[in-house]
């Protein structure tokens, strides 16, 4: 027995009432002592919509919901069935109907607990480079390795830049982080 994240697959808008009722259940001792924590993957996203900025609560994964379980060798079918029987629940990942579910790997939940803000990440380091409209760069970085082209946008907040380059004779905009580009 090993604690760990397994993800649970629901009908897409059912995330919400799905891990509501999980936690009844781990309230009301339904699921026993098996599941210790449910979370449905989202983020904070800013939006900017007809000149307003707001900030909304965003689904990365819909569909999906990360269950923290510790599930034992004997006696794993009463948690999982009972799980599997909610309204709008498909199933666990990785697992069939009458198989003990696998977690997904510590990397893995780390990542996803990362981008939630559930645990904290390490610092993103923000480039120090400065860039221009109208600026050559070099991709570095990413499918487009080797492409030059011509920044068209420049967003400091995300960084990122939206590059013109050249493919099959036609200029296409490749978006890429400062890290994916060096100038000249």
């Amino acid at each position: 027995m090993a604690k760990g994240w397994y993800v649970l697959h629901t009908f897409t808008g059912y995330e919400n009432k799905v891990e509501k009722f999980i936690r009844m259940m781990m309230e009301d001792g339904t699921l026993g002592d098996a599941v210790f924590d449910v979370k449905v993957p989202s983020e904070e996203v800013t939006e900017v919509r007809n000149g307003k900025k707001r900030t909304v609560n965003r689904k990365f994964l819909p569909g999906y919901i990360l269950v923290e379980m510790d599930l034992p060798d004997r006696g794993w079918k009463i948690p999982c069935g009972a799980i599997r029987k909610i309204q709008g629940v498909t199933g666990f990942i990785g697992s069939g109907q009458n198989s003990k579910p696998q977690p997904i790997s510590a990397e893995e939940a780390k990542s996803i607990l990362q981008k939630t803000g559930a645990i904290k990440a390490e610092r993103r380091v923000q480039s120090k480079q400065d860039f221009q409209v109208g600026e050559e760069v070099q991709i570095t970085d990413g499918p487009f390795e080797s492409f030059k082209g011509t920044i068209e946008v420049v967003n400091q907040e995300k960084g990122k830049l939206r590059v013109m380059v050249g493919i099959f004779g036609r200029a296409t905009p490749v978006e890429v982080n400062f890290s994916q580009v060096d100038k000249g």
